[in-house]
């Protein structure tokens, strides 16, 4: 499951990266999340042989993989792979994925080692992090770790069993961009299900495609997020936000960051605009 958004260019070398994969049993689906450039047509061209499902506008990483994924449930897959486009996945990666995965039926996601780009023999994110829930931290990790220390897996590359999905829904369409894959991998483990890390799957992955960088974007959206999980799994969600909004303003005060309070500020309006809700598979 590969979700475009005006990146063609990623999106292109992405699927011919998939190409060479090791796994005979491979679907490919593109989901294009409203593109206001080319993208449709120049994807089309480069891989006719791909489906391409449109969105018809941007419904975010989760309501984009959604439709994609839905899709693929509906086709009879055992497993989905959520791909970012903005990654090249070695041959074996996939293969690997599903090796790990299938040591243990319990397991309801894997994730890849996710490999920087422009520097492809230096650890990106090993997998996936911790949370803390008292105050809305988490650190991908860039060292190997046991399964059970994750909670949370990287969606960069991350495969899920549907089993798993059907039990416990799809990707919260309330996250709009960030921290949607910490959310379900939260829900998962609430229902019992384990996640894991393929060490043998390999993933090269250009940081921040979909922001571009911008600061400014990812504090309003990552703090929008952020009150969304603690909203969702937090043990004491009122006091869990608030430490949380403290902190994350203080560090941007003492910083002299001011521009990015206004983001914070912005992040915090768009999060009362939602109201968490149980992503159900149809």
């Amino acid at each position: 499951m590969v979700l475009n958004w005006n990146g063609w260019k990623d999106t292109i070398l992405c699927l011919n990266a998939l190409k060479k994969s090791t796994y005979e049993r491979l679907s490919v689906v593109v989901v294009d999340n409203g593109s206001t450039n080319d993208s449709v047509e120049r994807i089309r061209a480069a891989h006719p042989e791909t489906l391409l499902l449109e969105a018809g506008e941007n419904l975010g990483f989760s309501g984009g993989n959604n439709i994609g994924i839905r899709y693929a449930l509906g086709q009879g897959a055992d497993y989905l792979w959520l791909l970012n486009n903005d990654t090249e996945a070695a041959p074996e990666a996939l293969s690997a994925l599903v090796e790990k995965t299938l040591t243990d039926c319990s397991i309801g996601a894997t994730a890849s080692i996710c490999y920087y780009a422009a520097a492809p023999s230096t650890v990106q994110v090993w997998a996936g992090a911790r949370i803390n829930l008292w105050i809305g931290y988490g650190r991908n990790t860039t060292q190997p770790h046991n399964d059970d220390w994750f909670h949370s897996l990287y969606g960069a590359s991350m495969l899920i069993a549907s089993k798993a999905l059907k039990d416990v829904g799809l990707l919260d369409e309330g996250f709009f961009h960030y921290w949607e894959e910490t959310e379900f991998c939260l829900r998962l483990r609430k229902g019992g299900w384990r996640l894991a890390a393929a060490p043998a799957s390999r993933i090269l992955h250009k940081v921040a495609a979909s922001s571009g960088g911008n600061s400014r974007i990812l504090d309003r959206y990552s703090t929008t997020s952020v009150l969304r999980i603690l909203q969702l799994h937090s043990p004491k969600p009122r006091l869990a936000m608030l430490l949380f909004l403290i902190l994350r303003l203080a560090r941007r005060i003492i910083g002299l960051r001011f521009s990015l309070c206004r983001s914070v500020w912005e992040g915090i309006q768009d999060y009362r605009l939602t109201l968490p809700v149980t992503p159900r598979i149809r």
